[in-house]
């Protein structure tokens, strides 16, 4: 009886042994519950969606809170995220993104502070510099394609309810709190570490909930395997990052040891690996040695059972069809998405010991993170948690590791070394002893696939093709098959006999005022105007990717045949000489990321996704005519730029006609258009310019509000002074919209009286919910105090038409650009060296609203598909 009884005791306390084992760091068998904190470049999308493959009794995803200061923008990232979640069928995951918060002078951190800038250069607002992000691509290879996923995103991914709304819109600070409240919880980290440096330091009671925290970043003992010369190359061969322990190929000349993550904010970094919790690196030593190569490529191009795993497929190949040389299947590698299986692993392996997992071999190391370069304690200007104060930030020790040089950009002088490779650390995980040393269990390299016959060599792909193609947990539809009735569609107009009017072109930013101004001009008869093209200027109020907004909305008024150029996405000569695609930003940080600024631009104050879909967008297909290293699927779908369509509207010009211009942002587009070899400017019959601001009076200042040095600037003006004096040192005849009179038009309220009173056409009531938004959000918060700049913005189209009766006077003016902050942008009048320029002096204010409000609701050119929600009833319903 005693044998038996010991005999039972063995067997249950066995069970008791594999059962928590199985369950070590979840609560009562209950599921690993996961924050996923990510900056949401395409690899990211990759670790999300195999996460929400994993079996949810295991692994529940409870959040995802997005960093906003590395490779996307946070309109576009967190709409992407709804719409992922939304094919998954989990609406029910809290999404975080960006907040107003911001840090005071003496280190005290406030709520929601939105991780749009590294804690270093953190104020009080959500304006300025780029010290770090600068290093990523701006344009085609960087934030464009990874705001749009390369065009993918809005083609395949559906369409929910969930949506970035201002002042609605939960900011990540506030996620964090809610999930890491109620429970032990483990963390992913495969960004920057902005956000969840910011709430250790602002909650540390909370660090208690957090188990475990798993990063992607960093390098270790990693030795970049790319850039390095073939053994059969000539001696003239150069080696580039060959050998780095980083991955910065933008950068690696001044600094060769960081990985972009870390890189993103060292300091923030810093706090996550010496917060005491336990940690988890994948750094570029393991993920360096698991590439998306060929056999695994061709194989999930097989293995395409999902729609996520179609949307992660279509992603990489466009990624490798637009990759800039031919050594993709040697640069890429599965950073992120390698990172959530070997989380997943050693959770599921807990019992295990020393993180033994499936897919990579670990090692403990002893890392910091370095955050300022040596000699420490030696202020040159470079350390806002130093320089010039008595007290460190954050009470940081004087003379210790924080208080050496720390880099302020791609060509810091201190980093370079002639004839060498750069001396700057920042963001590096280096191995190091003594008290900077924190015990970090480290991925050093992939395993081997234990299936020596299979073409796939590394253990994680098969699981991660397996996981991806999974029945269970997958997605319910793409864009397409959303809607039984789908039908791609373009509308384009038969003029049929009519004489069109003027040609006009449309140079513009993005801003809300644009989108107004733009309506406008697509109401007026095209009797009158001929609107032949678009271009549009990125340096201003929005980021490139929202061009897509412009295609919805001409889509909406039946115009798909109007041509959409995309303009430099620097100002100029603010693009970096040795490396084009990357540059500053010295007048673009002008622009506030968060409330009132690019998130609300980017989503058109959160109103975008009402517009109706259009079959056009932004994509990252190439051809080979246009300078691209090879052909994609559909060259024909080629985003065109701004000079291309600008040269193709001259040469489509009947005999006699020239080109009149309205521009509504910075002057880049236009000074490039003077600047071009060809002599185009000689088919331009007038420029109206919406900008400038002639008054210098005390109580009559210019606009660029976050500039207090720069009293008398207009933001178009500003955004690229030189461009703006190459224009008005041009021969062009100009006449200038300034702030002054934009300031008299600019009544908010008025303009929605008149509103009111009009024909509800679709474009009428559209403009009326954007202005309504507009008010209400000025009315509301102290943050969207300067809306009324938008609504000025549309007089420049109402002057164009020429259906007002306006005083001009004719001034002798000119444009400062002397690389000083405080004087460049400021329009003044010189009666010796200026250029003459007619001014609109004065309008009546009731007249332009009344024609503003009258032609939106004219029936004529009305739109031809009202909204997103009509085209979803359209889609949903049999043909007749």
């Amino acid at each position: 009886m005693l044998l038996q009884r010991n005999f039972w005791v063995v067997v249950l306390w066995i069970i008791g042994v594999v059962v928590i084992g199985a369950n070590l760091y979840t609560v009562e068998g209950l599921p690993h519950r996961i924050l996923l904190d990510t900056d949401v470049d395409t690899d990211d999308l990759f670790a999300l969606l195999y996460l929400l493959k994993q079996n949810r009794s295991e692994f529940e995803v409870e959040a995802v809170t997005i960093n906003v200061n590395a490779w996307t923008d946070a309109g576009h990232s967190v709409n992407q995220i709804y719409d992922i979640l939304y094919m998954m069928g989990r609406d029910d995951i809290a999404v975080g993104v960006g907040g107003d918060g911001g840090i005071l002078e003496d280190g005290t951190i406030l709520p929601n502070v939105g991780g749009y800038l590294p804690l270093i250069d953190q104020g009080i607002t959500t304006v300025g510099y780029c010290r770090y992000r600068q290093a990523i691509p701006i344009g085609q290879g960087g934030r464009l394609d990874i705001d749009a996923n390369f065009g993918i995103r809005k083609a395949f991914l559906p369409q929910g309810e969930r949506m970035y709304t201002p002042l609605w819109q939960s900011t990540a600070q506030q996620v964090m709190i809610d999930k890491i409240s109620a429970g032990p919880i483990t963390v992913f980290i495969i960004g920057a570490h902005t956000n969840f440096a910011i709430f250790l330091m602002n909650n540390p009671h909370l660090k208690k909930n957090i188990k475990h925290i798993y990063v992607m970043g960093g390098g270790v003992r990693s030795k970049n395997p790319t850039g390095c010369c073939p053994q059969n190359a000539s001696s003239s061969c150069t080696p580039q990052q060959c050998g780095d322990h980083g991955n910065l190929f933008t950068d690696y000349t001044s600094n060769p040891y960081a990985e972009f993550n870390v890189f993103g904010d060292p300091f923030a970094a810093y706090q996550v690996f010496h917060s005491g919790i336990p940690i988890t690196l994948v750094p570029l030593d393991a993920t360096n040695t698991i590439l998306i190569n060929e056999n695994f490529f061709n194989t999930f191009e097989q293995n395409l059972n999902t729609y996520e795993a179609q949307y992660i497929f279509q992603s990489l190949k466009i990624a490798r069809d637009t990759w800039f040389d031919d050594q993709f299947y040697t640069s890429y590698f599965m950073w992120d998405s390698f990172t959530s299986g070997v989380a997943t692993s050693i959770m599921r392996n807990s019992h295990k010991h020393n993180g033994e997992n499936e897919f990579a071999e670990m090692e403990y190391m002893n890392i910091t993170v370095v955050t300022s370069n040596k000699p420490y304690g030696v202020y040159d200007g470079s350390n806002p948690l130093f320089d010039g104060r008595e007290v460190p930030k954050f009470n940081l020790k004087k003379g210790g590791v924080h208080s050496g040089h720390v880099q302020t950009g791609l060509r810091d002088p201190f980093c370079i070394v002639k004839n060498g490779k750069g001396k700057c650390q920042d963001g590096y995980t280096a191995e190091v002893t003594g008290p900077e040393a924190v015990r970090v269990l480290v991925a050093t390299k992939a395993k081997p696939n234990q299936n020596l016959d299979s073409p796939l060599d590394r253990e994680f792909y098969r699981s991660f093709l397996d996981a991806v193609n999974a029945p269970h947990h997958k997605g319910r539809f793409n864009f397409t098959t959303q809607f039984p009735y789908y039908k791609e569609v373009l509308y384009k107009p038969d003029f049929g006999s009519k004489k069109l009017g003027k040609p006009v072109v449309f140079d513009m930013d993005m801003s809300a005022g644009d989108f107004l101004a733009l309506l406008y001009l697509l109401k007026v008869p095209v009797e009158v105007i001929n609107l032949k093209a678009i271009i549009v200027s990125p340096t201003g109020w929005a980021n490139a990717a929202t061009i897509d907004i412009i295609y919805d909305l001409l889509h909406m008024m039946g115009r798909d045949d109007i041509p959409v150029g995309l303009g430099d996405v620097f100002a100029m000569n603010q693009s970096d000489p040795s490396f084009s695609a990357v540059g500053d930003c010295k007048y673009i940080k002008a622009i506030p990321h968060g409330s009132g600024g690019l998130i609300d631009s980017d989503t058109l104050y959160g109103l975008a996704r009402d517009l109706p879909r259009s079959p056009r967008r932004y994509t990252a297909e190439n051809s080979v005519k246009y300078g691209a290293p090879r052909n994609t699927d559909h060259p024909e779908l080629r985003q065109p730029l701004a000079l291309e369509v600008w040269e193709s509207v001259v040469e489509t010009l009947d005999p006699g006609s020239k080109i009149t211009i309205l521009t509504n942002g910075p002057l880049t587009n236009l000074a490039k258009i003077i600047q071009t070899k060809k002599n185009t400017t000689s088919f331009i019959q007038d420029v109206y310019i919406v900008g400038g601001h002639i008054s210098h009076g005390h109580r009559d200042e210019g606009n660029v509000f976050t500039v207090p040095s720069n009293k008398y600037a207009e933001f178009n003006m500003f955004l690229d002074p030189l461009a703006a004096k190459t224009v008005f040192d041009s021969k062009l005849n100009i006449t200038l919209i300034p702030l002054g009179i934009q300031r008299r038009v600019g009544s908010l309220p008025r303009i929605l009286e008149w509103l009111q009173e009009t024909k509800r056409t679709p474009e009428a009531k559209f403009a009326r919910r954007l202005l309504s938004r507009l008010y209400h959000l000025h009315q509301e918060h102290f943050l969207y105090s300067h809306m009324d700049i938008f609504t000025g913005e549309i007089l420049g189209a109402v002057a164009l038409v020429g259906d007002l009766k306006p005083t001009l006077q004719v001034k002798r003016v000119k444009v400062l650009a002397e690389g000083v902050e405080s004087k460049d942008g400021h329009t003044v009048i010189d009666e010796k060296d200026g250029k003459l320029v007619k001014i609109l002096k004065h309008v009546n204010p009731a007249a332009y609203y009344d024609l503003f409000a009258n032609r939106l609701g004219n029936m004529k050119q009305s739109a031809v598909i009202g909204s997103f929600d009509e085209q979803k009833r359209l889609w949903s319903t049999p043909p007749k």
